[in-house]
């Protein structure tokens, strides 16, 4: 049996933070619905205002700045990746619509088969 690890807001602060960032997106929706008789600019406007406050707050709160350093650490990463020449790419590119080719016409081929078995040879039916 596996344990596994459930990570907690341990603070009050950032429950509040994440009260807090919470709030404001759902403030953000509702004045843009709110807003309904005024132009769509504004209310686009009060819109994205509130939803980069709560974005905001959130990255202000111990989970918000875990969220940045896995960013960074996948960045990391990602830099250290080898990525295919455009040869290769082509090449494995080929050899999977090649494989792809194949897999059809066998897959093609046994239902043929197996119609022909099923219908005319075990139910004796023409087609």
């Amino acid at each position: 049996m596996s344990s596994t690890q459930i990570e907690t807001v341990t603070t009050g602060a950032d429950k509040a933070k994440l009260a807090a960032a919470g709030l404001l997106v759902v403030g953000g929706v509702a004045t843009f619905y709110l807003l309904g008789q005024q132009s769509l600019w504004l209310r686009v406007i009060a819109l994205l205002v509130l939803i980069a406050a709560g974005v905001a707050v959130f990255f202000t709160s111990a989970q918000g700045k875990e969220l940045v350093a896995f960013g960074q650490d996948a960045l990391k990463e990602l830099r250290k990746v080898v990525w295919p020449t455009r040869p290769e790419a082509t090449q494995m590119t080929l050899y999977v619509f090649a494989f792809v080719v194949v897999m059809a016409l066998f897959l093609w081929l046994t239902d043929k088969t197996l119609e022909w078995v099923l219908y005319s040879l075990i139910l004796g039916w023409k087609q």
